[in-house]
């Protein structure tokens, strides 16, 4: 019998271990806005979208829009500096900075530098260097943009790259395989390891992330080894944002913000 009870507990502990534990979020408020995207926030309050091509930062009653339909489609916009915003059109192997007023400041045709490039993925990195990964060497690189001058710091990698994102000192990407690797401003390549299966994903830092599944979201810490889901209201999402504690599920209907604490 006691054998028996030792066997039932032990089961219950490795089920109850086995699923996801729950994180709680508490909702803020709701934004109601009309766009095709939702790209984020800053830390001075404003959001940012795309609307028809048309990229927006509002607040308030107040709204600054940047179109330029000589490029084409906007393919990424990065936020990291507000003051520097980047945005990346791929058919034209062009990239715009922005100021902090959408004023266009400088315009860079990767097609015209001296050393050939075509941009598969860019991002600001430190010291007025964009990261840039240059799909005909497979290789990492960075692009002065004051100089204007281009090099590259890693050694190829074979596999394509399904994600990624990057902060001002390292380059997150993630590939076909879901394997997950950084790269350092030295060219340090660094294998983080692997993700699930996912829909979206956003990288927190060295070790978390949180990715969608069949909108089912889950934040997993890989150095600690575990997992959360967390719970929000919504059914379903077309998108999902994380900064600073602050979670934003973009719907149809609008922006809804949610405090969560991540162990």
């Amino acid at each position: 019998m006691r054998n028996l009870i030792l066997f039932f507990f032990f089961t219950t502990i490795s089920i109850a271990f086995g699923q996801n534990q729950k994180l709680l979020s508490s909702k803020i408020n709701h934004v109601i806005i009309d766009a095709d995207q939702f790209l984020g926030y800053d830390q001075f309050g404003y959001y940012y979208t795309i609307k028809n091509n048309v990229f927006s930062k509002i607040k308030d009653k107040e709204s600054l829009e940047y179109k330029n339909i000589t490029l084409g489609k906007i393919t990424k916009i990065d936020l990291l500096n507000p003051l520097k915003i980047v945005l990346f059109y791929e058919n034209f192997n062009t990239a715009i900075l922005l100021d902090n007023q959408l004023n266009e400041t400088q315009k860079i045709n990767f097609s015209e530098n001296p050393i050939p490039i075509v941009v598969n993925a860019i991002g600001i990195a430190s010291q007025n260097q964009l990261w840039v990964y240059n799909s005909l060497n497979q290789q990492i690189g960075l692009y002065d943009y004051l100089k204007n001058d281009y090099k590259v710091i890693s050694t190829s990698f074979p596999e394509s790259i399904k994600y990624y994102q990057s902060n001002f000192n390292a380059f997150y990407w993630i590939d076909d395989k879901n394997n997950w690797f950084s790269c350092d401003i030295f060219g340090k390549i660094t294998k983080k390891g692997k993700t699930p299966d996912f829909d979206s994903i956003e990288i927190i830092n060295d070790n978390q992330f949180i990715f969608s599944k069949n909108s089912i979201l889950t934040i997993e810490d890989i150095e600690k080894n575990q997992k959360f889901e967390i719970e929000i209201l919504e059914k379903t999402f077309k998108k999902f944002g994380y900064k600073d504690q602050i979670l934003s599920i973009f719907t149809s209907g609008g922006i809804t913000n949610y405090k969560i604490t991540i162990p």
